[in-house]
């Protein structure tokens, strides 16, 4: 199978601890070198605008979201709540372009997918979007278009890029499929969705992941972390990687994971721990090697499919506590490509 990532890859996942949006990029850029995969830190504790809907809702071509009643809802104009989100995500890429200046390397950004924006997103009237099948088509047609936007500018901000990796998370996508989310007054549940309807909202925004990218090489995937992995659907959608939290490798179901594997899909797993009072990077990538063992796929394929990340929460760390995470992702990165390449030789 061809490589997803450079061998030894690791990044993070996006969210990032403070307020300061240079500082990060700079933590960024110097603790992912080489052939680590740095990505767009995002800074939730600024507040409303920078939290992950607020942020991904900015994106949205033509729809417009206030916070109301301490959740994000759909409006008919934009308002103060919108123009912040746009604020800040500005602010963060002119901190990207100054921190990057003459980088020529890879970059990674995250969004929330049309269905865990639908989620998330109420109605004028008070009801999630989730519950109007065409408000969500209209949600991911929207973000498609949004998301072009955004990955022509980053394109223009750092000309020298060699890839665009594009998150897209999804983590309630199996709660989609089987109709297991509370209504927004929490007395329901909202409607179940067939399988082809919400492969076709990924697929809408997964497609605009590689039209935003023009002729940079891209890989867009989507982001499940503990939630029930459907692979098929995944790979119809056109994922490249599958994104998972590692504390479930061991319980994930075989064949899904094992055919997506098979077809070309790479693995993103959050298995780095945030805080260690060791670095030996061995108990940190056993969940993986031994996924592989099980799996039966030849060990000098590992590194080439799968990147590492800390675990989910790196914004909740002080923030001199970030750039030994974002190390111990490099090493156990490493320590996975190095091993694979020795028990293969």
């Amino acid at each position: 199978m061809p490589d997803v990532w450079p061998a030894g890859t690791a990044t993070g996942l996006g969210p990032f601890p403070g307020v300061d949006p240079l500082e990060a990029a700079r933590i960024v850029f110097s603790e992912l070198p080489g052939l680590a995969l740095p990505f767009l830190p995002e800074l939730p504790a600024r507040g409303v605008g920078a939290d992950p809907i607020g942020r991904t809702a900015g994106l949205l071509a033509d729809l417009h979201v206030e916070v109301a009643t301490g959740a994000w809802r759909f409006v008919t104009r934009p308002g103060r709540d919108e123009q912040r989100a746009h604020a800040a995500l500005t602010t963060d890429l002119d901190a990207l372009e100054e921190a990057a200046e003459g980088y020529d390397g890879p970059l990674k950004v995250r969004i929330l997918g049309p269905w865990a924006l639908a989620a998330g997103i109420e109605l004028p009237r008070g009801e999630k979007a989730l519950a109007d099948e065409g408000a969500v088509r209209d949600v991911a047609a929207s973000l498609a278009e949004g998301l072009g936007r955004h990955l022509t500018d980053l394109r223009r901000r750092l000309p020298a890029l060699t890839r665009l990796v594009v998150q897209v998370d999804e983590p309630l996508l199996g709660a989609v499929l089987a109709g297991e989310l509370p209504t927004a007054s929490g007395w329901g549940r909202l409607r179940a969705y067939e399988r082809a309807v919400v492969e076709d909202g990924l697929r809408q925004v997964l497609a605009a992941a590689a039209g935003g990218a023009g002729d940079v090489p891209h890989l867009a995937g989507v982001w499940i972390g503990a939630g029930p992995l459907d692979g098929a659907l995944l790979r119809a959608a056109g994922a490249g990687f599958v994104g998972v939290d590692g504390a479930v490798l061991d319980s994930v179901d075989e064949d899904e994971i094992g055919e997506a594997i098979d077809a070309g899909v790479g693995l993103l797993v959050a298995c780095v721990p945030l805080e260690a009072a060791e670095r030996d990077p061995r108990p940190v990538t056993e969940p993986v090697r031994s996924l592989w063992t099980r799996l039966g796929f030849p060990i000098r394929e590992l590194s080439g499919t799968v990147a590492l990340t800390p675990v989910a929460g790196l914004e909740r760390l002080d923030r001199a506590a970030v750039p030994g995470a974002l190390r111990r992702a490099v090493e156990a990165a490493r320590h996975l490509e190095e091993s694979a390449a020795e028990e293969a030789w």
